[in-house]
């Protein structure tokens, strides 16, 4: 039998709003409100969105030593990003590796002062918990914050909404990160965000969730749903575990070398040392067979993730899959991302689609198709 979805902490939110609910990551999610995805997605770029993203793990690393810097190090073991030259109040994107250079899962990684503060995708947090537990428990205590609530806020007038609250976040810089008072209790903001816009995330005891996007929305944000998310992380060219990443994928092959820093790399003050090191450090200087692509359509009809890729309207073999396809708003047609040979990884390289027993032409595209909005 399988387990009852769970529920966020902003169910009666949902409820109030009129969401229509979908399983994710074995909770029960928005996908979805009264107005729409398309509405949805536009007041993100237009104005403001709320997002509920409390499925999301939020997992604390304080070393046993007392020295952050040595549950930087520790971390170091496990990921191919520089964690130890984090100054406080900034984050990182990074991601657990394994042996054969995959991606277990990708996640942001916070210099929190006395503790290194993680989150984590919802479908990976109950994996990426065990692999911490099994090779950082005797550096570092491991803490899984399981009674908070995570709420993100994007768009160009995220800011005045989120300021209202907490005027502090008005002088924040795209990834730092700090700890405000809101609605009387410590909430952990950070200045980034899944859509391409700017905005925040913001970590809040689970009892205030509630009063916490009430004050949002009357600040002037619009509840988004799932479908507006996947839309405009599409647009912005950002990978979505499970799909465009996972374990038969390199950082390398996903285009994601940028998030591993030269120290990091051969020749660098702390070379390696991570899972699959020589074969991702290898990828880095040789390159790769295949990379993550951007993809247009040379119709209107938009490509899913999952259809094969081939070279031409005729050959049997395939050459590549889409990882992520749909409608794009902003940009106004079709636009999808997915593995190509590397020789094909070039804009206006063309490719075939098969969807539906058809060949479908598409071009290579350079990424994101909307361009990011962050404040520096």
């Amino acid at each position: 039998m399988n387990a009852p979805l769970r529920e966020t902490p902003l169910a009666g939110f949902h409820a109030a709003h009129g969401a229509r609910m979908v399983p994710f990551a074995g909770y029960s999610m928005p996908v979805h409100y009264k107005d729409g995805i398309m509405k949805e997605h536009q007041a993100t770029r237009e104005s403001a969105g709320l997002f509920d993203v409390s499925h999301m793990g939020q997992i604390v690393l304080r070393p046993k030593s007392g020295q952050i810097a040595d549950a930087a190090r520790a971390l170091e073991d496990l990921v191919p990003a520089d964690i130890a030259a984090l100054k406080p109040g900034r984050q990182r994107y990074t991601q657990f590796t394994t042996d054969e250079g995959g991606i277990i899962d990708d996640f942001m990684a916070v210099n929190a002062g006395d503790h290194l503060f993680l989150v984590v995708n919802a479908a990976c947090k109950e994996e990426d918990e065990a692999h911490l537990r099994q090779h950082l428990s005797d550096q570092c205590d491991i803490e899984v914050l399981r009674d908070r609530a995570l709420i993100a806020i994007q768009g160009p007038q995220a800011e005045k909404a989120l300021a209202s609250l907490a005027p502090g976040v008005k002088d924040m810089r795209f990834m730092d990160w700090g700890v405000f008072q809101i609605l009387g209790a410590d909430a952990f903001v950070s200045r980034s965000g899944y859509t391409g816009e700017d905005g925040y995330e913001v970590s809040v005891p689970a009892s205030i969730a509630e009063d916490l996007a009430n004050a949002l929305v009357e600040a002037g944000a619009a509840p988004v749903g799932l479908g507006a998310r996947d839309s405009l992380r599409l647009e912005a060219g950002l990978c979505l575990y499970g799909n465009d990443i996972d374990k038969t994928t390199t950082p390398v092959e996903a285009g994601l070398a940028w998030s591993i820093q030269k120290t990091r790399r051969q020749g660098g003050e702390r070379e390696g040392g991570f899972p699959g090191a020589p074969i991702i450090l290898d990828q880095i200087e040789s390159g790769t067979k295949r990379l993550r692509a951007g993809l247009k359509p040379d119709g209107r009809a938009p490509v899913r993730a999952g259809a094969p890729l081939y070279a031409d309207e005729t050959s049997s073999t395939v050459i590549g899959t889409v990882t992520s396809g749909g409608f794009g708003p902003s940009v106004g047609c079709p636009v999808a991302m997915g593995y190509v040979p590397s020789d094909k990884a070039r804009e206006g390289a063309g490719v075939f689609a098969e969807v539906r027993g058809k060949r479908l032409p598409m071009s290579v595209a350079p990424l994101p198709f909307f361009v990011k909005s962050y404040k520096r």
